[in-house]
């Protein structure tokens, strides 16, 4: 989509903005008018910090919430008897609104439940307005050379008056101080604090201090450039950008230098969102001509109520390789560095502060980013800059384009009531908290209930497993090959245990199950598109001794049974050959990877064992299974709690690793999935070995009814296991997916195999229950999604282990770690109850 038709269709956007609106916390309802019959969904929603969260804005979309794409109605979103400050937006600026945000503050460990409703006339008092998006222009008036640069092409605007206007495109002849548009470029604010943003070759972005809640962008400039630098009823102006990149401004970084956006054929704005609760603009750089090249550059960049932060998406038209994001480094003040040794998707920040505003009060300054989007941490002789690295688009798929995303803050003492360093650094934690870890959310439809009447059976679990199967095809389709795009990591797809293995190797046994070929087409489309005429694997290398690569392994078995190529021989005998080399503790365990020196990760006995037991029951007459086995019973020796039965994450053989104890070599908590990864593999492996040889499976046997004990005593009343599994109901803690259909998996297949006993059934028939109920969303347009999927947990290089760290990893929806073990359960449960 090119840049100009984007602003124009936000502007479409924005001409129902005001009809899709909701109302004021302190509304009511004007009339007696039921809404019950209307309701269409309602949320369970927890706040994971123990700290208050005012004015936290929690986004719907109207996919999850079962509405139409082109939904056309208001929706109202109630708390107790209290109507909701509520907005439609358009969240990823592709000139369609697709969902509400919905603002209410929230006590330290608080949960409560909103109630939404569809009603085309919800008689409901005006709402207070709390953001503001605006440009303004001058009519009126002429143009005539300009006073500062006479011998030039630049012009100056002489008389007129300024209007309001929903976008705007400089012409050739605008230059800083042309007196055209008012504060010289577009303008933001929430109820805290203002940003304008200079529209010309300076491109930095500048702080209006408020002294009321009230929108006041309207009222700045109207009598010249000079009067808002003195301090009005309503505020000021109080930063001396210079030539910095102001407060939270962007640049190229190359050659060690930040290079501002000073030369593009083409800069213009347009308003996208100017609502009570959230407003946002977009500046397009055309023809922005850098010292890397030359290309469309669009910033979004937008703001709610109630928040200092204003949120900044940078799309690029081709890739980059550094961005600049910077505070002007003011004399007196110092730079202030956030935590880096956390995970990669956890929030960090760099921040400033000091006697830095021109009415000489305490300003402090902040960039937060996420830590895998970090370069490092400089400065120059202007600013204090975090260097960023741009990642691919997700969404849209568009391996060629790229995206960053930051946000900035600006908190003034005459606003904010913030006095100190220390009382800033206060502020700056928990804001990098409130980014981190989002509100859990606990979402019911009334079209996803309607769709979940039926009771459990055979075939209803098949449906369940073709549906989310078939509405994953249609999302991503066939991105995963290998001159695709990983949606889910926004990279070029590697040769990895999930996208590559897991994924195609369910799709097929669907097929299986079912008959119908389309499934079975995603082992050839994906996997067979990783595999080289000569059985050579693209984008692996066996001397990472990475574990989870050995995972696709049997998916490349399985292409090799159906179609005898030899290639797909050969890349398997590649991958045995990385077990045979792989390195191993002194007993015999596999290290999850060679980078992670003498460690046994729980899920890694998943990534390797079923396929070594597939490889070796093939071309080794079984040779390998005790050393199978034997990887298990090291597993349960050193991952296993004696006391709760439940499995550490990981055990370090030398007792080195940050996260690991001194005496013991363990880490700190029980993570669910890596327990779920565990009783995968249990099942997975004695499908593979002959029930004749029972003292061969005989310690797997008595491991899964070991395990299958320790599964239903941490089983939730729902049916569902907790992401750390043994503190349910803690601060932040929730019910994760992909454990809960891993366990269901494994209780299926191990009754259906006479491995545990019949006595699990109920449990086990409460547990997809549990799965289909908590974590499946049913949509308008008959797709399904698989919701409270934890993205990604692992140790070391920031992970720490600790309970916050496995509550700081995003919570994802239709990740395959999750829909995999989703469509392994209901297949399961086919199978168990036909």
């Amino acid at each position: 989509m090119t840049l100009e038709k984007r602003s124009k269709m936000s502007l479409m956007g924005i001409s129902t903005l005001t009809l899709l609106m909701g109302c004021s916390g302190n509304s009511t309802m004007e009339n007696s008018e039921k809404h019950d019959d209307s309701k269409v969904a309602t949320a369970e929603v927890h706040n994971p910090s123990t700290f208050d969260r005012p004015d936290e804005s929690i986004y719907f979309s109207y996919y999850d919430l079962g509405l139409p794409a082109k939904f056309n109605k208001a929706l109202v979103f109630k708390r107790n008897d209290q109507v909701l400050n509520t907005q439609a937006i358009d969240s990823d600026f592709d000139g369609s609104l697709d969902g509400v945000v919905v603002l209410t503050s929230m006590a330290s460990r608080e949960t409560f439940q909103l109630d939404a409703f569809v009603t085309s006339n919800p008689h409901i008092t005006a709402q207070n307005k709390r953001t503001q998006a605006e440009i303004s222009q001058k009519e009126g008036g002429k143009w005539q050379p300009h006073s500062r640069y006479p011998n030039s092409k630049y012009q100056e605007y002489v008389g007129g008056d300024f209007v309001n206007v929903d976008s705007v495109t400089l012409p050739p002849s605008y230059n800083d101080h042309s007196f055209w548009l008012r504060y010289e470029g577009p303008g933001i604010e929430s109820d805290k604090v203002g940003y304008r943003v200079y529209l010309d070759w300076r491109n930095g972005f500048d702080i209006f201090g408020k002294l009321t809640e009230q929108p006041i962008l309207q009222n700045v400039g109207l009598d010249g450039y000079d009067s808002y630098h003195e301090k009005q009823s309503w505020g000021m102006d109080i930063l001396k950008v210079g030539d910095s990149l102001g407060s939270g401004g962007f640049g190229l970084w190359h050659d060690n230098s930040v290079e501002r956006i000073t030369k593009a054929d083409t800069r213009g704005v347009t308003i996208d969102a100017n609502g009570d609760v959230y407003s946002a603009f977009t500046i397009n750089y055309g023809g922005w001509q850098s010292a890397v090249g030359k290309q469309d550059l669009a910033a979004n960049i937008s703001m709610s109520a109630g928040s200092h932060l204003a949120n900044v998406t940078l799309n690029f038209e081709t890739p980059i390789a550094t961005m600049a994001a910077g505070i002007v480094k003011h004399k007196n003040t110092e730079l202030i560095t956030g935590d880096m040794d956390i995970t990669g998707k956890a929030y960090t920040y760099i921040a400033s502060w000091g006697p830095q505003s021109l009415d000489g009060s305490n300003l402090g300054m902040a960039v937060f980013f996420r830590k895998e989007m970090l370069k490092e941490v400089t400065t120059d002789k202007h600013n204090y800059l975090a260097i960023l690295t741009p990642k691919g688009n997700s969404i849209p798929y568009n391996k060629n384009t790229q995206q960053l995303d930051y946000s900035f803050a600006a908190l003034w003492q005459p606003e904010s009531g913030i006095a100190t360093k220390q009382a800033f650094e206060v502020y700056l934690k928990q804001q990098a908290e409130r980014l981190t870890v989002k509100p859990r959310i606990r979402l019911k439809t009334k079209l996803s209930d309607t769709a979940k009447q039926s009771p459990i059976d055979a075939e209803v679990a098949l449906s369940w497993a073709k549906k989310l199967a078939d509405s994953e095809l249609n999302r991503k389709s066939y991105t995963y090959e290998y001159d695709g795009w990983d949606v889910n990591r926004r990279r070029l797809p590697k040769f990895e245990y999930d996208i590559i293995g897991l994924y195609p190797h369910t799709l097929n046994k669907i097929t299986e199950i079912t008959g119908d070929k389309k499934y079975q087409q995603a082992l050839h489309r994906i996997t067979g598109s990783f595999i080289d005429a000569d059985g050579g694997i693209k984008r692996y290398k066996i001397s990472n001794y990475n574990i989870d690569a050995v995972a696709p392994g049997r998916a490349v078995l399985k292409l090799y049974q159906l179609t005898k190529d030899e290639k797909y021989k050969k890349a398997a005998a590649l991958i045995r050959q990385q077990l045979v080399e792989h390195p191993k503790t002194v007993e015999g365990a596999f290290w999850h990877k060679k980078k992670y020196t003498s460690q046994l990760w729980l899920d890694g006995v998943y990534m390797g064992m079923p396929f070594l037991a597939e490889y070796s029951n093939m071309f080794e007459d079984g040779h390998s299974l005790d050393e199978v086995i034997k990887e298990f019973t090291l597993t349960y020796k050193y991952l296993r709690d004696a006391t709760t039965g439940n499995y550490y994450h990981a055990w370090d053989e030398q007792k080195q690793q940050d996260w690991a104890d001194k005496n013991t070599g363990l880490s700190p908590e029980f993570w669910a999935r890596g327990m779920g990864w565990l009783a995968m593999a249990l099942v997975d492996v004695l499908e593979l070995i002959d029930e004749s040889e029972t003292e061969l499976r005989a310690p797997l046997v008595a491991i899964s009814n070991d395990l299958a004990k320790t599964i239903k005593s941490n089983q939730d009343a729902t049916g569902t296991w907790w992401q750390v599994i043994d503190k349910p109901g803690q601060v932040g803690n929730y019910r994760e997916s992909s454990a809960s259909a891993m366990f269901t998996y494994f209780l299926a297949k191990a009754i259906d195999k006479n491995i545990i006993s019949n006595q699990y059934l109920p449990m086990t028939k409460l547990a997809y229950e549990g799965l289909t109920n908590e974590f499946i969303l049913v949509h308008d347009n008959g797709e399904i999604s698989l919701t409270n999927i934890c993205y990604v947990a692992g140790l070391g290089f920031g992970r720490d282990g600790s309970y916050q760290y496995y509550m700081n990893e995003p919570v994802a929806k239709n990740d395959p770690k999750g829909t995999v073990p989703f469509m392994l359960a209901s297949l399961a449960m086919y199978e168990l109850l036909k």
